[in-house]
């Protein structure tokens, strides 16, 4: 499809109402000055400490690569009827499932209605045994989610919000929302006097407020710690950033242990009792009593004390069963069968290639369709088949072939643009967005969320770890 919504400008350039006051300023800036700005955003950020680590990649000393996420000087701006949808869209979607989450581990009645097949639950490798029956605080399980939306241009021009992936185990990329935030009210203050943009700034005391409120009854002030795989871990820029946001501590498992079925942290003045666990770390590492037992991330005894009741996970054991791309394709089921409504969010049309005929009609139309691992993440492990070459394809076909569970695939979407500054000057580049979803006693978010942009010319793929950039979110306040 050649058709491209611009998020910017309507069809005859002009600004879209939302966008006119931004753009009538863009137009007056001097390309240098521009450049400036961003070459001081990008000091501010080295200086910060703000990148992310890159697996495989070594420097000429042998350690590990890091790399700063580039930062790109144009928000994406979203009227606040729009976001309004897309927020009741989110609490609709992540309600739903975590009731999911609870049913698979609980009566499963959504696998007796017959509506997610058994074998997709049960035999997911991220589906954990050891979480049957166990009862968590709320019945929440996914407190903090991340979930990819793109804007795909549809025949006659408009374009349509659709949900690409849900992301419930360790979500990322909320610091650099915050950061980005900060960065444009320190580069272009002016813009904020002309523009309600709706604040952001307040997601840690939104997230501690989440965690505290999941924390087991005590009768006194929950102790909340970030648990971290330490610095070498890709996202380690963020565990630090939020915990000193929220004012918490900052763990490793070496710095807890279990006693009692109580998880307690060491501290100069002895062991204290830990309430809550942001964790972020993977199912397998968490617990070498239960999990991988040469795991040097996680603490032994967890999952008991978790199991006992005495300490709440955020996010729950056993999350990834709702995140995984082969589940994705059941959740608008899930929200007429858990909520009874239906779903106002939309997902990607996909084709599972699990099942026969889906198979055949993805093997038969490669070279139109995106198709990813179930597992996969990150951008790794999935074939674009319009900008692949036919030797590609047909090596991708054949992995397909061996093992045809392993994939979905999706229809080829024009993803929305949004005007970029790159090196030739202001140039259309796709975006997504990746709004944070808390849930504890009730479901909340900061109005945004993290607008990924590939700077590449052309490309689909924002991950940063594909080359891909970010940009500030403004929603703008009615």
């Amino acid at each position: 499809m050649n058709v491209r919504f611009d998020e910017m400008n309507a069809e005859g350039g002009s600004a879209r109402a939302h966008y006119a006051a931004y753009g009538d300023w863009l137009q007056r800036q001097p390309t240098a000055s521009m450049q400036t700005r961003r070459e001081e955003a990008e000091m501010i950020f080295r200086r910060v400490g703000i990148t992310f680590a890159v697996y495989g990649e070594k420097d000429e000393d042998g350690a590990g690569t890091e790399r700063l996420i580039p930062f790109d000087l144009v928000p994406r701006i979203i009227p606040a009827g729009e976001w309004s949808v897309m927020q009741r869209g989110l609490e609709q979607r992540v309600s739903a499932l975590n009731r999911f989450i609870h049913d698979v581990y609980h009566g499963q009645d959504i696998i007796k209605a017959g509506i997610v097949p058994a074998d997709e639950v049960l035999r997911n490798p991220q589906f954990r045994p050891e979480m049957v029956g166990v009862d968590v605080p709320g019945g929440i399980y996914a407190h903090i989610a991340g979930i990819d939306i793109v804007r795909a241009a549809q025949a006659d021009g408009s374009g349509t919000y659709y949900v690409l992936e849900d992301n419930l185990r360790v979500p990322s990329g909320v610091s650099y929302m915050l950061e980005n935030r900060k960065m444009m009210m320190r580069l272009f203050p002016d813009l904020f006097s002309l523009h309600r943009v709706a604040p952001v700034a307040h997601y840690p005391d939104l997230l501690l407020a989440t965690l505290r409120s999941m924390a087991p009854a005590s009768g006194k002030e929950p102790t909340v710690v970030v648990l971290t795989p330490g610095m070498y871990n890709s996202a380690y820029f963020e565990h630090a950033f939020l915990a000193q946001q929220m004012g918490v501590e900052l763990v490793e498992g070496q710095d807890l242990f279990v006693r009692d079925d109580m998880v307690y942290m060491r501290t100069t003045q002895g062991p204290k009792r830990v309430d809550v666990i942001y964790r972020r770390i993977d199912d397998d590492f968490l617990d070498p009593e239960a999990f991988r037992p040469n795991s040097t991330l996680g603490c032994a005894g967890l999952l008991r004390a978790y199991r006992a009741g005495n300490v709440t996970l955020c996010n729950a054991i056993g999350t990834g069963v709702a995140d995984d791309k082969s589940i994705y394709a059941y959740v608008p089921q899930m929200v007429e069968f858990y909520l009874g409504e239906k779903p106002i969010l939309e997902n990607v049309p996909t084709w599972r290639c699990r099942e026969p005929g889906d198979l055949a009609h993805v093997l038969a139309h490669l070279k139109d369709l995106v198709v990813k691992e179930v597992h996969g993440a990150g951008g790794y492990g999935m074939l674009v088949g319009p900008a692949s070459t036919q030797a590609e394809i047909e090596a991708f076909a054949q992995r397909i072939k061996a093992n045809p569970s392993n994939y979905i695939a999706q229809p080829t979407l024009s993803l929305s643009t949004c005007p970029t500054f790159v090196e030739q000057g202001i140039a259309p580049r796709h975006i997504d967005l990746r709004p944070f979803v808390l849930s504890g006693k009730s479901v909340q978010m900061v109005p945004g969320g993290l607008t990924r942009v590939a700077l590449k010319e052309g490309s689909l793929v924002v991950n940063s770890s594909q080359g891909g950039g970010t940009k500030d979110t403004w929603v703008l306040d009615a």
